[in-house]
């Protein structure tokens, strides 16, 4: 029980590495405002499936990341509730794979405004009310895509790679306000969004881990658990991999 009674934010929990770290964070004691882009029926039947299977809270929170209003909205609520926020995981984000010159101005500002600007816009909110209440943990969820820059990621390479670079920024920034701020890169993992994939990238990919298997979601909610729990105190503007030993 790592997180027994700390509250945590997770956006894009839905499904895949999202929808894995709801559980690991609600098994080890979380309660938690699980984010998704719409409100249904099955979403909101799952989290509460969830909450009730630890004895936790989980209350649904639903906005697209990219409408300012809706995410100020939102964030809004959740301070006015009084409750700490001890978390937050940027989690939310979208994938694409595409030569640059083949690649639309505004493909790439659409992946930046999904995979950049809104953690940071979420993380600035977040701050400032984790700030109020002693400190708290920001995780963003990265990938060795921003690490490993690669032809055919003018896109979402880039953005994972700034969102990598705002990492180390803000944990300079908030460290004095007990704010600890790290990214986990996971490599290809398997999600709906590893099946978006070409399958010779996928297969290639693969063969460069030491595993020669795709990650499983929970290995990647696994070392969230622990970049939020107490067992990381020290650690702030860290990228840890989380890739087979992908080279």
């Amino acid at each position: 029980m790592l997180l027994r009674e700390k509250r945590a934010i997770v956006t894009g929990s839905n499904r895949g590495i999202g929808r894995a770290i709801v559980e690991r964070f609600a098994q080890h004691g979380a309660s938690l405002w699980a984010h998704a882009r719409q409100a249904t029926p099955e979403f909101t039947a799952s989290m509460a499936e969830c909450a009730a299977r630890h004895g936790v809270e989980i209350q649904p929170v639903c906005f697209d990341v990219t409408d300012g209003p809706a995410l100020k909205a939102a964030l809004k609520e959740i301070g006015a509730s009084g409750r700490p926020i001890d978390v937050l995981v940027n989690n939310a984000g979208v994938a694409h794979g595409g030569l640059f010159q083949m690649t639309p101005m505004s493909t790439i500002r659409e992946v930046f405004e999904v995979n950049f600007f809104a953690p940071l816009a979420i993380s600035q909110a977040v701050a400032g009310l984790m700030r109020k209440h002693g400190g708290g943990s920001i995780i963003n969820i990265a990938s060795i895509s921003g690490l490993d820059l690669k032809a055919g990621n003018v896109a979402y390479g880039t953005s994972k790679a700034a969102l990598i670079a705002a990492t180390r920024t803000l944990a300079a920034e908030l460290g004095a306000q007990g704010i600890r701020v790290n990214a986990i890169a996971p490599g290809l993992t398997d999600t709906d969004m590893a099946g978006l994939m070409e399958r010779k990238a996928g297969s290639d990919m693969i063969e460069r881990t030491s595993f020669k298997r795709l990650a499983r979601p929970t290995e990647i909610a696994d070392a969230a658990v622990f970049l939020a729990s107490e067992m990381a105190s020290f650690v702030t503007g860290q990228v840890l991999r989380v890739d087979g030993g992908s080279t």
